[in-house]
């Protein structure tokens, strides 16, 4: 078969879309890139069972609806991979019923290849995956003539299993279920069926290491901001966090059960990146990263094979998660950047959300990560329908406090959002506390939750977090942190992205 993993473009004005490997999604005025780990694994993965794979990323290559159309006219795949999320999703819609109106291959006309037996559907098809369509797959069934809705999150392996059965399928011979892994939703004779609930038994080793020229890796090395260094890419050790119970976070919901890789598996995959590509940091992103003695031995993995002294790590934490030693052994590893979700300066907050976590271990946690070395990140946001100006206040100060004191070295501000299919979403749902049903406003541009104080004063708390990149003893840390071109580099980067986020939010 030939398959498109397409990243379409969006007919919007509101900015760059954060929408592949995203937990949050946000229109950014500057463009922020993020490699789709995922996605390249699932294209790698069908690559390697013999289709024709495209990789096709309208936003980070440019390319308009017009360009789009050609392109699919032109290539004429028979499959078609979107990764969609809330804000988005009728879009997608809209773009399915238009795709599926000119049919790009009428009659089934012959091509230099042959085509596979699919002639019981009309080409090409489409597939939705995603924590959106994860929550609500039915959903986008009856709103869109799409084919298919991959639910869970480990929508490579059910994208090799569904192309293995569709190649079975004949216009004489239905859609051979029994054969379907559970998780998959089609069409049969018009009407919705599902295989049931996906199941998480998939074993991460089995997936095979990213083909990084396949998936364009190059497109998404440079316009990140959690780089220092660039080129840099991503990679995971896990799906997807070990703690995974936070109210507000869309992807338990596509991965209910942690799991990991061994330690010498994510070793090799480093050792070939290193090896194949210049690149000179990595991200991982795995909600959180492993803890406690798989942290310790990939560390020790790590320095036994030298990667250190050629590349940098950064990755997902969380307060509490590591030693003081555990953060000197990471240090001596290549660790750098540390992304810790610190969400609220409320301890009522961050026990409603159950985070775990008190005030007291955010602070130590960033005190002895600096101590080692490293730069912490935090992760800051503002919106939620209990907390007054007041308390929303108290996180400004604390995220102010840290940055100014050097405990935290960059930060992250956001707005709310309660993605359906999370708890935070159907206690909105059950206090009347959504303004709007309207997926495409779950951007981040206004708050979609009540909050006990005007929208504009919330939006002013985002910008003014991001206000504190221009104070004095905020700018006399990074200047005492500068050690070479690189990191000037960096800074200079940076500042523009701040001055892009202080624009998202006006």
């Amino acid at each position: 078969m030939k398959i498109l993993f397409s990243y379409p473009p969006l007919d919007t004005t509101k900015g760059f879309p954060t929408l592949g490997q995203n937990r949050q999604f946000q229109y950014f005025t500057e463009p922020t890139l993020i490699y789709p780990v995922i996605p390249a694994t699932a294209a790698t993965m069908l690559r390697n069972a013999g289709h024709e794979v495209i990789w096709n990323d309208c936003v980070a290559e440019g390319i308009n609806r017009e360009e789009y159309f050609q392109l699919l006219e032109e290539e004429k795949p028979d499959l078609i991979v979107f990764e969609t999320k809330t804000p988005v999703v009728k879009e997608h819609w809209q773009l399915i019923n238009e795709i599926k109106r000119t049919p790009l291959t009428p009659n089934q006309a012959p091509s230099t290849k042959p085509r596979p037996p699919l002639t019981a559907y009309r080409l090409p098809l489409t597939v939705l995956i995603g924590d959106h369509v994860t929550a609500l797959p039915e959903e986008s069934m009856q709103n869109s003539k799409v084919d298919f809705v991959l639910t869970g999150g480990d929508y490579d392996f059910l994208l090799k299993n569904l192309c293995e059965v569709l190649a079975l399928t004949t216009a004489h011979s239905p859609l051979p279920t029994p054969q379907l892994e559970p998780g998959i939703w089609y069409r049969e004779n018009e009407h919705i069926e599902n295989t049931g609930i996906f199941q998480l038994n998939h074993k991460l080793n089995d997936a095979p290491f990213i083909d990084r020229d396949l998936t364009k890796w190059e497109l998404y090395a440079y316009k990140n901001g959690n780089y220092r260094r660039t080129p840099g890419t991503y990679l995971m050790s896990g799906r997807d966090c070990w703690w995974g119970k936070c109210t507000f976070c869309s992807w338990p919901q596509l991965y209910p059960k942690f799991r990991v890789r061994s330690v010498d598996n994510v070793l090799n995959e480093i050792g070939m990146i290193i090896e194949k590509y210049p690149v000179r940091e990595i991200m991982d992103d795995t909600g959180t990263f492993p803890r406690g003695e798989w942290l310790r031995s990939f560390c020790r993995g790590v320095i036994e094979r030298g990667f250190q002294k050629k590349i940098g790590f950064d990755c997902n934490f969380r307060f509490g998660a590591a030693t003081e030693d555990d953060y000197r052994l990471m240090k001596e590893a290549g660790f750098r950047f540390l992304l810790f979700g610190l969400e609220s300066g409320n301890q009522a907050t961050l026990d409603r959300l159950k985070k775990n976590m008190k005030i007291e271990t955010i602070i130590e946690s960033c005190r002895l990560a600096r101590k080692a070395g490293l730069y912490p990140h935090i992760t800051i946001m503002f919106g939620y329908p209990w907390e007054s100006y007041e308390e929303a206040q108290k996180t400004f100060a604390l995220g102010r406090w840290l940055l100014r004191k050097g405990y935290a070295y960059t930060m992250q501000a956001t707005v709310v959002v309660p993605y359906p299919g999370t708890p935070l979403y159907q206690e909105c749902r059950d206090n009347n506390w959504l303004l709007t049903d309207d997926w495409a406003d779950f951007d981040m541009k206004n708050p979609v939750m009540k909050t006990p104080f005007p929208k504009e004063d919330l939006m002013k708390l985002v910008q003014k977090m991001y206000s504190i990149a221009f104070d004095p003893l905020f700018l006399t840390h990074k200047v005492l942190s500068i050690r070479d071109w690189s990191d000037i580099q960096f800074f200079l980067r940076a500042g523009k992205k701040v001055l892009g986020h202080i624009r998202d939010f006006k």
